[in-house]
């Protein structure tokens, strides 16, 4: 905190870290990895990880901003980094991994998302932008 008490400016030069996730819906349970980096050489590790986890089961690989998903991602960042200021990556880690454990444990299966919604009709028109 600085001398009138808002918070220090922010001179944290260790960069920005990236969380991939996946979600189970069989279960809700949230599956995670949190990288120094996004490409698609960590994403395709964390598909590998996710495979070997489930070799027999399809994986539906798809993202939209209506999944459960990010539904998900939102009460991670409410409940683990909104209004915090972590000091190291190591804190802000075990923050996340300490709420994701404890939602994985009060998981429930997802289904019904939307359930009443027009554009989940057969007949919605779909519009790529």
């Amino acid at each position: 905190m600085s001398a009138q008490g808002q918070p220090a400016p922010d001179t944290r030069d260790q960069g920005v870290r990236h969380m991939i996730a996946a979600l189970d819906l069989t279960t809700g349970k949230l599956h995670y990895r949190i990288r120094d980096r996004k490409r698609w050489r960590e994403f395709l590790s964390f598909l590998k990880t996710l495979r070997r986890r489930w070799p027999d089961q399809k994986l539906y690989l798809y993202a939209s901003w209506l999944n459960w998903i990010e539904v998900e991602f939102a009460a991670v960042r409410y409940f683990t980094l909104n209004g915090t200021d972590h000091r190291s990556h190591h804190e802000q880690n075990t923050a996340i991994g300490d709420y994701i454990r404890w939602r994985n444990q009060h998981s429930r299966p997802k289904s019904g998302f939307a359930v009443n919604s027009k554009i989940r009709h057969p007949d919605y028109p779909f519009e790529a932008a």
